[in-house]
C-alpha cells in the first residue's frame, strides 16, 4: 500500500537558483518546512543579476515544455512574466530558423510557444512566488560543507554562515540544485557513498552574448532568430540567435564550437555573426544599437552524473545542473530543470517523503526529462570536430541521418513540423519521432519546394531595408582553415 504523502517532514533544499526554487515548489505542498540555502548574500528583489549566475549574461529560450511545467507548479507565473515584460512567442510564426535543410515555413498554424525574457526575470519571478509559500524560508550567506550522515542515510547538511561559524541543519530530505559545480560526488565520498558513474560530451563551444536596443517598430512581436550549426559538415560549427527580451531588447547570442569560438571583442562581435551559414543575424545586428558589453561563457560541456544508477543514501538527491548540464546553445536547460521539478512533485504526490526508497524512486523520475535533453544536445555534438567524449557510434549515425531527412521533410510538410517541434520543446518525447505517420511522412519527404530564403512580414523587412548604423561586419576566412 502506498505511503500517504508526509505533512511534516523537513526538506533542505541547497541553492536559491531557478532548479532549487523549483524543487522548493514542488515539495512544498507535501511536506511541512521546506528551507533554502543559498551562498549568496543578498537575493534581488528585482530582475537583476546575480554572482553566481553568470550565464543569466547571455540569451535563454524557456520552450513551451518548460514553461507549462512552470506554471503547473506556480499557477499564475506566467502572467508575471507577461506582466514584467516577457514576450509570449508563437511557434512556428514567431521563429525564423534556418535548419540545415533550409528555412522552416512560418506560415503553418501556430502550436506551440516559448518566453522570450532575461535569465533574470525568468528567475525573478519564480523565486517571488516560491517566496511568498507559507512553509518556505530561505537563508542567504550559506556556504554548504558536506553532508550529514552516512552511506545509509542523510540526515543534514554542515554550513558554515556568514561569520564562518559551523552548523549542522538537520533534514528529512536534502536536495542538491547547487548548479553545475555541484560537489555532491565528493560529498557522498566523504560520507562512505557510492561512486557516481559520470559521462561527458563537450563540443569546447564558447559564447559571446550582448544586449540591443531593437530598432524602432521591432521592440515587440519580433520573431526569434535563429541560425544554427550544420553538424554534418566536417569543420566548427557556429550559430547565431537574436532573442526579444524586456525592456524593448534583444539578446543576442552568438556561439562556435572548437575551433571557431567567438572573441569577447566588441569590435569582433557583429563580424563573427557574419561567419554563421546566413548573414541575417549580422544585417539585423547593423541596425540595431548596442547597449551592453559582450559577456563570454566557456563551461558548456554536456555533464551527465547518473545518480539515478547509483546507490544513494536515504534522506538525499540531485536535480538541475548539479545532475545534467547540458550545452546551453539548444536552450534546454530551463525547461529539463522545470520538468524534472513536476516529476519531483508527481512522486511525492504518490509516496511520503518519510518513506524508505523515496529518494530513489524521485531521482529515477527526475533523470528522465533530463535524459530527454541530454539526447537531444549530444546526438549533434558528437559529430563535431575536437569533441570530448565518446565518438559517434553507427547507431548515432543512422539517428543524425534520420533527423535530417524529418528536417528535409519539415520544410514542406505541417505533421513533422509539429512533431519535431514537440520534441524540440519538450512536449513530448523523442519517441514519438518514430511513430508510424511520422516515419510515413519521412518516406514521403516533403511535398513542397525549399524556400529560397526566410519568409519575413513587411514589417520585418522594412527594418531590413533601413540605411545601416554602421558596416554588418566584414566577411572572415572559414572557421575551418
Amino acid at each position: 500500500m502506498t505511503a500517504l504523502p508526509s505533512c511534516s517532514a523537513r526538506v533542505v533544499v541547497l541553492g536559491g537558483g531557478l532548479a532549487g526554487t523549483l524543487a522548493a515548489a514542488a515539495l512544498a505542498p507535501h511536506v511541512g518546512e521546506v528551507l533554502v540555502l543559498e551562498h549568496d548574500p543578498v537575493l534581488p528583489e528585482a530582475p537583476a543579476p546575480r554572482p553566481r549566475l553568470p550565464q543569466a549574461a547571455h540569451a535563454h529560450i524557456l520552450w513551451a515544455g518548460g514553461a507549462d511545467a512552470m506554471e503547473e507548479l506556480l499557477p499564475g507565473v506566467t502572467d508575471e512574466w507577461l506582466a514584467a515584460g516577457a514576450h509570449r512567442i508563437p511557434i512556428p510564426k514567431g521563429m525564423v530558423s534556418f535548419s540545415p535543410a533550409g528555412w522552416y515555413r512560418r506560415s503553418w498554424p501556430d502550436t506551440h510557444y516559448l518566453i522570450g525574457a532575461s535569465r533574470n526575470l525568468i528567475d525573478w519571478a519564480v523565486r517571488r512566488r516560491v517566496l511568498r509559500l507559507p512553509n518556505v524560508r530561505v537563508r542567504t550567506g550559506v556556504k554548504v560543507c558536506g553532508l550529514q550522515g552516512d552511506a545509509a542515510r542523510v540526515v543534514g547538511v554542515v554550513v558554515r554562515d556568514a561569520r564562518d561559524e559551523r552548523q549542522v541543519v538537520a533534514a528529512d530530505l536534502v536536495v542538491d540544485a547547487t548548479g553545475r559545480g555541484s560537489r555532491s560526488t565528493r560529498w557522498l565520498r566523504e560520507i562512505g557513498g557510492p561512486e557516481v558513474r559520470e559521462t561527458v560530451v563537450d563540443a569546447g563551444v564558447r559564447y559571446a552574448s550582448r544586449k540591443y536596443r531593437a530598432p524602432e517598430g521591432a521592440e515587440t512581436g519580433w520573431p526569434v532568430i535563429h541560425i544554427p550549426a550544420d553538424p554534418r559538415e566536417d569543420r566548427p560549427g557556429l550559430f547565431a540567435t537574436i532573442i526579444s527580451i524586456e525592456d524593448g531588447q534583444w539578446h543576442v547570442s552568438l556561439s562556435g564550437t572548437r575551433g571557431a569560438e567567438p572573441s569577447a571583442g566588441e569590435d569582433l562581435f557583429e563580424e563573427f555573426a557574419r561567419r554563421v551559414r546566413h548573414p541575417l543575424v549580422a544585417e539585423l545586428l547593423a541596425r540595431a544599437e548596442p547597449v551592453s558589453e559582450v559577456s563570454v561563457f566557456t563551461r558548456t560541456a554536456n555533464r551527465r552524473r547518473h545518480f539515478e544508477q547509483a546507490a544513494l543514501p536515504e534522506g538525499f538527491l540531485v536535480m538541475g545542473d548539479a545532475a545534467t548540464s547540458l550545452n546551453p546553445v539548444y536552450g534546454h536547460g530551463m525547461s529539463a530543470a522545470a520538468r524534472g521539478a513536476v516529476a519531483l512533485r508527481d512522486t511525492t504526490r504518490r509516496t511520503s517523503v518519510l518513506s524508505p526508497g523515496f529518494a530513489s524512486k524521485a531521482q529515477r523520475a527526475i533523470a528522465r526529462p533530463a535524459a530527454a535533453a541530454w539526447m537531444l544536445a549530444v546526438a549533434q555534438d558528437r559529430f563535431y570536430p575536437g569533441a570530448v567524449g565518446r565518438k559517434p557510434s553507427l547507431v548515432d549515425r543512422l539517428g543524425a541521418r534520420y533527423i535530417h531527412r524529418l528536417s528535409q521533410t519539415a520544410v514542406g510538410n505541417a505533421l513533422v513540423v509539429r512533431r519535431l517541434t514537440d520534441v524540440m520543446t519538450m512536449r513530448r518525447p523523442a519517441h514519438i519521432l518514430g511513430l508510424p505517420d511520422v516515419l510515413l511522412a519521412a518516406a514521403r519527404g516533403s511535398r513542397m519546394p525549399p524556400l529560397d530564403g526566410p519568409e519575413l512580414t513587411r514589417r520585418e523587412q522594412d527594418v531590413l531595408d533601413r540605411p545601416p548604423l554602421r558596416s554588418a561586419g566584414a566577411a572572415a576566412a572559414d572557421p575551418g582553415t
